[in-house]
């Protein structure tokens, strides 16, 4: 990660003058400004220079990409990692054979993949955060169909007993998909209970 101090007549020139002896954008740097410098009588007596720091922004995309390649690797499946960046989201897609193994029961593996990669990317850098996916064989899209149709069916259960509906603990992300699920609907009310990781969903009934 580089790092440069420049200076300038301006903060604005400084900075230019950072970005052009490291040959990157604004978008790519972190700018801290050191001393906004002072003009002086008639621009000349008296005038100090303006001092900036501009520190190259670590990739994060490819510290997930390359954590994600590591940690397969030693659990014997070698897969490609495909990184889509969607504004402050990464979304990491796995791809290779023995996908099984990365995916697990339930997506239990691809949810550990994706916390622990959560975690190392955001640990990389502290000035930017991110949130991290991770995909295989469009299982996010197949788990979010999944949890419609359980919400759906569960709700129907405690409307139809009177009852208070508990749904296995889930992460927080999935929870969401079922609140989300069920938010307007006219006969339940969802609420979660519990300390993560054995935090769970209770469907309710409007008696």
């Amino acid at each position: 990660m580089r790092e440069i101090t420049a200076s300038g007549q301006t903060v604005e020139e400084a900075k230019e003058n950072a970005l052009r002896q490291l040959g990157l954008t604004e978008e790519q740097v972190n700018l801290e400004i050191i001393d906004e410098g002072k003009k002086g009588l008639l621009g000349i007596f008296g005038s100090k220079r303006a001092y900036v720091k501009v520190q190259e922004k670590i990739d994060l995309a490819k510290i997930g990409q390359q954590y994600l390649q590591n940690v397969s690797l030693e659990m014997g499946v070698e897969v490609e990692v495909k990184v889509h960046e969607k504004g402050d989201e990464l979304v990491y897609e796995l791809i290779g054979d023995k996908i099984g193994l990365l995916i697990g029961k339930r997506g239990q593996t691809l949810n550990a993949l994706q916390y622990l990669t959560h975690l190392a990317v955001n640990k990389a850098d502290s000035s930017q955060y991110v949130t991290v996916v991770v995909d295989a064989e469009n299982y996010r899209e197949r788990r979010k169909e999944t949890l419609h149709q359980l919400a759906e069916k569960l709700a129907s259960k405690a409307v139809r007993t009177s009852q208070n509906v508990k749904i296995e603990p889930m992460p927080s992300f999935e929870r969401k998909i079922i609140h989300t699920a069920l938010h307007d609907h006219s006969d339940v009310t969802t609420h979660s209970e519990g300390k993560d990781p054995n935090r769970y969903i209770v469907i309710k009934p409007n008696r």
